[in-house]
């Protein structure tokens, strides 16, 4: 505690942000894997599974540019412990006897999940911007690496901790225990959250919540391409061929999942030392444009090892390994971008939009992912995740790239 309070405010603030982010992310995972893992063990088919999750991924499109417009006029702290609040709420619903766990039922307490989720991340991530000084994007973009990639490793443990859980203590036990962790948790973050971060010095009026920004629109029709590429294939395809076709258990399939999710996690960390390993100059459109080509490439090759029968587990799990890095660099580069390109005062309402978008690739993917696995096959999914990957690319042609002034500029603050 004496540690905590030599650091300067901007940092202890970072930290809390950092800390209520992660925790909040722990649970999210864990939870998403509990579900996935406890349906299909009770003969839920892939497109239920993925309906399961349809309310969760609407209402997060719906939640980031609300969020981003109450984030504006109460401060970030308020959308922040709101977030947490509801999640709370979303795992008390789940808590009831297995008779009443009927799909409609779980399909809202995922939405509210949902809702909870995206008010934090939002909130966490328009937090960076206002801790730092205007000029310093060098910092900013370490800063965002660095929430955004310890965020994903912790989202990966969540995976494999939702596994364990469900193993050791079922689905209910699993459940209030990470309940009560989130109340303890909402306690904490209402008393020491600084409580005007992030309110508007202007009144935030709702239309405001559309970008004007050329710059943010095309950030954010990449965004939404680039997590749809990856949730086609991700979210129910993968685990459930995992499952039925390779006979893992949930222990390994929930263990396989959080071990990516942490790599992933990892490189997302260090993206700003594997991006100035190319070029030293602060990420521009032209950086996402070169990474987004490459990444294009993974799910094919995938694919195509899998028709040509080549080790289908091998093919699988290396072609996984060189998307997490390749996807994390590219999430990376999105997260610092848009930091960058958000307004100074609501910043929040940009980088609501930009996530909006975000949540709606995660939609469609996730019900993609259901349903083309379904009808054709894990190698549909790939393909169809190659399509998408291509469109992200085409659109960041589009994305502003540095002068010459600019990279000086740049150079410096590095």
């Amino acid at each position: 505690m004496q540690f905590f309070s030599t650091l300067s405010p901007s940092v202890r603030q970072y930290l809390l942000v950092t800390g209520n982010y992660w925790s909040f992310t722990l649970t999210d995972g864990a939870l998403r894997m509990l579900v996935l893992l406890h349906f299909h063990s009770l003969g839920y088919s892939p497109i239920e599974i993925a309906f399961l999750f349809l309310f969760y991924e609407i209402f997060g499109v719906v939640t980031n540019l609300v969020g981003g417009w109450l984030g504006a006029r109460l401060g970030l702290n308020r959308t922040m412990n709101f977030g947490l609040t509801l999640q709370v709420c979303a795992l008390a619903m789940l808590l009831v006897p297995s008779s009443y766990l009927s799909v409609p039922w779980v399909m809202a307490a995922q939405g509210i999940s949902g809702i909870a989720k995206d008010l934090n991340k939002m909130s966490a991530k328009s937090s960076i911007k206002l801790l730092l000084p205007r000029d310093a994007q060098g910092a900013l973009y370490r800063w965002v690496a660095l929430l955004t990639g310890s965020k994903n490793a912790l989202k990966g443990v969540g995976f494999f901790l939702g596994g364990a859980l469900l193993a050791l203590l079922g689905f209910r036990g699993a459940i209030l225990l990470m309940a009560i962790a989130l109340a303890v948790l909402l306690l904490l973050s209402g008393q020491f959250l600084r409580t005007n971060l992030g309110k508007a010095k202007t009144k935030a009026r709702f239309r405001d919540v559309f970008s004007n920004s050329r710059s943010v629109n095309i950030l954010a029709s990449a965004r939404l391409f680039l997590f749809a590429s990856r949730d086609v294939w991700f979210v129910i395809a993968l685990p459930v061929f995992l499952a039925s076709q390779f006979n893992w258990s949930h222990w390994q399939v929930g263990a396989f999942l959080a071990s990516w999710i942490i790599g992933y996690g990892a490189v997302q960390a260090f993206s700003p030392k594997i991006t100035a390993s190319f070029s030293p100059k602060i990420p521009d459109g032209r950086t996402a444009l070169l990474w987004g080509g490459g990444l294009t490439l993974i799910p094919a090759l995938i694919a195509l090892a899998l028709y040509a029968g080549f080790h289908p587990q091998l093919s699988i799990l290396l072609g996984l390994m060189a998307f997490a890095v390749l996807f994390a660099v590219n999430s990376s580069v999105h997260s610092y971008l848009i930091v960058a390109y958000a307004r100074d005062d609501g910043v929040s309402m940009d980088v609501g939009f930009y996530y909006m978008a975000n949540a709606l690739g995660r939609l469609a993917g996730t019900l993609l992912s259901g349903w083309v696995f379904q009808v054709a096959g894990l190698q549909a999914c790939l393909l169809v995740s190659t399509g998408l990957l291509l469109l992200a690319t085409l659109i960041s042609l589009a994305l502003p790239k540095h002068t010459k002034r600019d990279n000086s500029i740049v150079n410096a603050l590095a």
